[in-house]
C-alpha cells in the first residue's frame, strides 16, 4: 500500500514550463530549426532524451541531439534565476510529511537545478530523497525515474503529484495513481484521460480538498 508521496517539481512545485519551452525554443534556433513555442511547451514534462526526438523528429535527433540538449542547458541557465515556486509549495511538502508519509521530489533535471529548487523551496529537511537527471536512463513517460525515485527512500508504493500528461502517464506506466494540478496548462480532460484521479486548480486547492485524494493519509 502507499507510503510515499512522489512530487513532480518543474511545473508542480516550480513554475517553470514556460521558461523550458523559451529555452528549447532558443536551442533548436541555433540549428536552424523554428519550431513554435506552443508545440515545444506541449512536450514540457518529457526529458530531453524523448522531447528532442518528439517534436523534431528522430533523424534530427540522431544528427544533433545531444548538442541539442546542451544547448537548451545553456539557454535555460540564464532563466533559472527568474523561476519562483507555486504558492502552497512548502505547505504541501510540510503537510505530507506531518501526515506520515516519505516525500521524494522526483526530477530529472540537472543536479544545479535541482539544487536551486530545493534551496527555492527551502525543501531539504522536509524531503527525505530526491532524484536528477543522472537517476534514470529514460525519463518521462517512462516509468525509470519514478521507480528510481521510489528507491530513494526504501518506498513500499507511491502515489505521484504531477502537472503533465506525460507525468500521469508515467505513474500508469510505473503502476503508481496519480494526482495532478493546472499549472502545467493541460485541461482537466486531458489530464484525467492521461491517467489522473483527480485534477486542481492549485496546489493550495489541492491542500483543501487533501482529504478525499489518496493524499489523505499513508496506508
Amino acid at each position: 500500500m502507499p507510503d510515499t508521496a512522489v512530487l513532480d517539481v518543474d511545473g508542480t512545485l516550480v513554475d517553470t514550463n514556460y521558461q523550458h519551452a523559451l529555452a528549447w525554443f532558443r536551442a533548436f534556433r541555433r540549428f536552424d530549426l523554428t519550431l513554435p513555442v506552443w508545440r515545444l511547451h506541449r512536450a514540457i514534462g518529457m526529458g530531453g532524451d524523448q522531447l528532442v526526438r518528439a517534436v523534431a523528429g528522430e533523424e534530427f535527433d540522431a544528427e544533433h541531439g545531444d548538442d541539442a540538449r546542451d544547448a537548451w542547458t545553456e539557454e535555460f541557465a540564464p532563466l533559472l534565476p527568474e523561476v519562483q515556486p507555486f504558492a502552497g509549495a512548502r505547505d504541501l511538502l510540510a503537510e505530507l510529511r506531518s501526515r506520515g508519509w516519505k516525500v521524494v521530489l522526483a526530477s530529472s533535471g540537472k543536479a544545479d537545478q535541482v539544487d536551486a529548487y530545493l534551496d527555492l523551496l527551502d525543501a531539504r529537511e522536509l524531503c527525505d530523497g530526491w532524484t536528477t537527471s543522472e537517476d534514470a536512463e529514460a525519463t518521462k513517460p517512462a516509468p525509470d525515474l519514478l521507480q528510481s525515485a521510489l528507491g530513494k527512500v526504501s518506498g513500499r508504493a507511491g502515489v505521484l503529484l504531477g502537472d503533465s500528461t506525460w507525468d500521469c502517464e508515467a505513474a500508469g506506466n510505473a503502476g503508481m495513481p496519480s494526482l495532478a494540478v493546472r499549472t502545467g496548462g493541460f485541461s482537466v480532460e486531458e489530464l484525467t484521460g492521461a491517467g489522473a484521479a483527480a485534477v486542481f486548480d492549485s496546489l493550495p486547492a489541492l491542500l483543501d480538498g487533501l482529504d478525499r485524494t489518496a493524499f489523505a493519509r499513508p496506508d
